[in-house]
C-alpha cells in the first residue's frame, strides 16, 4: 500500500519558480561580469542579440526581439497594430488580465468570446462570429501550455474579413505560458503576426525573474519592435524596454534546457491523468493530436452538474487536509479585474467562460517533483473528490 509522504509546509498551485537554475545559469551570469572588468568596456550587447539569434532558430522565425517582461511584449504588439481609439481585438474571456489591458492601454476595446470547453482556448467560430468592420487584431492566448489552433483562428479571421469586406486583422499570439509547446504547424511562434512569450520568474524558463521575447516574419515589425523599445532609436516615440545582458547571458542556457525541463513536466503530467483518469468528476487535461501540451499548470475541471462551490471546497480540503496548494487559472478577466470589467460591461453573457470559471483549478506541476510527490497528489485529489462526492 502506498505510503504517504510528507509534502513541503506549503506547496503551491502555481510555483513561484518555474524552472532550475543550477551551474551553467551562475557560470553565464559571471561570464557577463567578467567580460565589463575594465573602465573602458565597450557595451554591444554581445548577449543579447545571441540570445535573439537562438531563440529565433528554436522558433524557425526570422526575427525576434527581446524585452524586459512579456507585458511589454503585448503592450508593443498591440501598438504596431497602429489601430485607432475604440477599434475592436478580439481576445478569449477566460485570460490572464495582462493580456485583455495591453489592449485597453492602447485606447482599443477588447471584444471577448467564449473559449472551448475543453481546450479553454479561443474557439474559432467564436472569432467569426465576434467580429465587425472594427476589428483590427485577434490577441490568442495559449492557455496554460495547450497551445490554440491558431491555423483555425487564422481561417476564421480570414474568412470573416472576406464577408465583412475588410483587410484581415492580425492575429497576435500570447505565449507566455507555452514556450517549448507545437502545433501540427511546428513550434508555437511559428504562426501569427507577432508572437509574445514570458521569462517571468514563474514561466517555463526565467531570466532572472522578468524578461520576454517577441518573434514575427514582419522584418518591417521586428525594426519597429526594436526602435520602441529603445526610446524610439532617434525616429520615432519609444522607451527603455531591454533586456540586460545578464538576463540574456542566462536566456541563452535556459533556452538550452527548457525541452527537457518540459519534458519532465509532459510525463508527470501523463502519469498523473492515468491515475486521475480512473476516477470520475473531472475533466483532465486534453491532449489532442499533434499538439504537445507542455503543462505550464495542470488544469482540473469539474464535470458538468457539479454543486455549486464543489471547487472551491475540494480546494479548501486539499489544502487543509494534504497541503496541496491550488490556483484558478483563469476565471473570465471581468471577475477579477474593475478595469476590465468597466470596459467589457456592455458585452456578454459568456456562460461557458462563467461555467468554466466556477469549475477549473490548477493543482501543483513542477520539473523537479519526484514520482513519489505527483503520485501523493494525485491520491490527495482522488481522497478529497471521494470525500466530497465528486467521483
Amino acid at each position: 500500500m502506498h505510503q504517504p509522504v510528507q509534502l513541503e509546509e506549503h506547496w503551491p498551485g502555481e510555483p513561484d519558480f518555474g524552472s532550475t537554475f543550477g551551474d551553467e545559469e551562475i557560470a553565464a551570469i559571471l561570464g557577463v561580469f567578467r567580460s565589463t572588468q575594465t573602465w573602458a568596456h565597450r557595451y554591444d550587447r554581445h548577449y543579447q542579440e545571441a540570445f535573439e539569434a537562438e531563440f529565433a532558430a528554436r522558433v524557425g522565425m526570422p526575427h525576434a526581439v527581446s524585452v524586459n517582461s512579456a507585458g511589454v511584449g503585448l503592450d508593443l504588439a498591440v501598438t504596431c497594430l497602429d489601430a485607432a481609439p475604440g477599434d475592436e481585438v478580439i481576445t478569449c474571456a477566460i485570460n490572464f488580465p495582462g493580456t485583455h489591458l495591453a489592449v485597453i492601454g492602447c485606447g482599443l476595446r477588447p471584444v471577448l468570446c467564449e473559449p472551448d470547453p475543453l481546450t479553454l482556448n479561443l474557439d474559432p467560430a467564436e472569432v467569426a462570429r465576434r467580429m465587425t468592420r472594427r476589428t483590427r487584431g485577434v490577441l490568442v492566448t495559449h492557455m496554460n501550455g495547450l497551445p490554440a489552433d491558431v491555423g483555425a483562428i487564422g481561417t476564421a479571421v480570414e474568412e470573416a474579413a472576406r464577408r465583412l469586406h475588410i483587410a484581415v486583422p492580425p492575429v497576435i499570439v500570447d505565449a507566455a505560458r507555452a514556450q517549448g509547446a507545437a502545433t501540427p504547424e511546428g513550434p508555437v511562434g511559428r504562426q501569427g503576426w507577432v508572437t509574445v512569450f514570458s521569462f517571468h520568474r514563474k514561466k517555463l524558463m526565467t531570466t532572472l525573474g522578468e524578461g520576454g521575447m517577441l518573434v514575427t516574419a514582419c522584418g518591417e515589425t521586428a525594426a519597429r519592435l526594436r526602435r520602441l523599445r529603445s526610446f524610439g532609436a532617434g525616429r520615432s516615440w519609444g522607451s527603455s524596454y531591454r533586456m540586460t545582458e545578464f538576463q540574456a547571458a542566462v536566456g541563452s542556457v535556459q533556452l538550452r534546457r527548457v525541452d527537457g525541463l518540459n519534458d519532465n513536466r509532459i510525463r508527470l503530467a501523463r502519469r498523473r491523468t492515468r491515475r486521475l483518469s480512473a476516477v470520475g468528476g473531472w475533466q483532465t487535461p486534453p491532449e489532442p493530436a499533434g499538439f504537445r501540451h507542455v503543462y505550464y499548470l495542470y488544469t482540473l475541471v469539474l464535470a458538468e452538474g457539479s454543486p455549486v462551490g464543489a471547487r472551491d471546497r475540494l480546494m479548501r480540503r486539499l489544502q487543509q487536509r494534504h497541503r496541496v496548494g491550488t490556483v484558478i487559472a483563469n476565471p473570465p478577466t471581468y471577475r477579477r479585474h474593475r478595469l476590465i470589467a468597466r470596459e467589457t460591461a456592455d458585452q456578454g453573457p459568456f456562460p461557458i467562460a462563467e461555467e468554466l470559471g466556477r469549475r477549473l483549478l490548477c493543482p501543483p506541476l513542477h520539473p523537479l517533483m519526484s514520482d513519489v510527490e505527483n503520485v501523493r497528489i494525485a491520491d490527495a485529489l482522488v481522497e478529497c473528490a471521494e470525500a466530497l462526492g465528486l467521483g
